[in-house]
């Protein structure tokens, strides 16, 4: 698919005698946001390194708008304009947001004194920083202060500001909900939601099947380490989803379809009308 951002052909990861990715596929379009789903086990950790330079697949093939490449690392991903949020937010909590936002990339002061001393331009940073979080709408008190005086939601919304700052192509977050409350959740999805309404796609790991359906304009469901389906949460219920992502139910050839693996599903405790 030429007009795919980032998109995958093929994947194979091996760890000895356990293969993590089988012949996986990955499509991700301009502007959406893609949720990964899969039960433990089922390859989106080994797809997400695979696709953001963290690990080399064995074969298959990564494309980056419709270019084929191949990513030595993860600064090599983050070169092309990939950034990832991990959940532990990779920060410093010690230090100030501006700083935060700017980690690995600090901005240096102009002339001899900061080419020789490499002093830190922090006038220049705090006020970079206090525009990249007015435009995503973060509301922080103040732009110096230390990352461990906010709550887990507002740092979540820093370190998702600082990969929207810096990616130019797409952003993945992993997990960006997990451990939040109910508000700070919302918070979280609706700047998600700004996110993708500047343009930029988001692939988003997640367990928490009501964020997937309230956010995601597409679903990837990962099972067995290869892509078992790419649907629209519009077209399925959550159940059907969950159904299909552990075995209990199967998408037929035509559009839209279910087809019902009886013995999966009595298993899994599942009706074949359910959803």
């Amino acid at each position: 698919m030429s007009e795919t951002v980032l998109s995958a052909r093929g994947l194979v990861k091996r760890y000895g005698q356990v293969t993590a990715l089988d012949g996986c596929d990955f499509d991700l379009l301009p502007g959406e946001v893609l949720a990964v789903i899969g039960d433990n086990g089922a390859g989106k950790s080994s797809l997400i390194k695979a696709l953001t330079g963290a690990v080399q697949p064995d074969a298959g093939e990564i494309s980056l708008d419709g270019v084929p490449i191949r990513f030595h690392g993860p600064l090599d991903a983050r070169r092309h304009g990939i950034e990832t949020v991990y959940q532990d937010l990779a920060v410093a909590p010690a230090l100030d947001i501006a700083t935060n936002l700017f980690l690995g990339r600090e901005i240096r002061r102009r002339g001899p004194l900061g080419a020789a001393f490499r002093l830190l331009d922090k006038p220049r940073m705090r006020a970079e920083a206090a525009r990249h979080l007015a435009e995503l709408k973060i509301g922080i008190q103040s732009i110096t202060q230390p990352l461990e005086s906010l709550s887990g939601g507002q740092r979540q919304g820093v370190a998702v500001a600082r990969a929207a700052a810096w990616a130019r192509h797409v952003i993945v977050l992993d997990e960006p909900t997990a451990a939040l409350g109910v508000k700070e959740s919302g918070q979280v999805l609706e700047l998600i939601a700004r996110i993708r309404d500047r343009g930029l796609p988001v692939v988003l790991i997640s367990h928490n099947m009501p964020h997937v359906f309230e956010i995601a304009d597409r679903i990837h469901i990962q099972r067995l380490g290869r892509r078992e389906a790419l649907i629209k949460p519009s077209d399925h219920s959550m159940s059907e989803v969950v159904a299909v992502m552990t075995g209990a139910l199967r998408l037929g050839e035509k559009e839209g379809a279910v087809v019902v693996d009886e013995a999966a599903a009595s298993a899994a405790g599942i009706r074949a009308d359910d959803g």
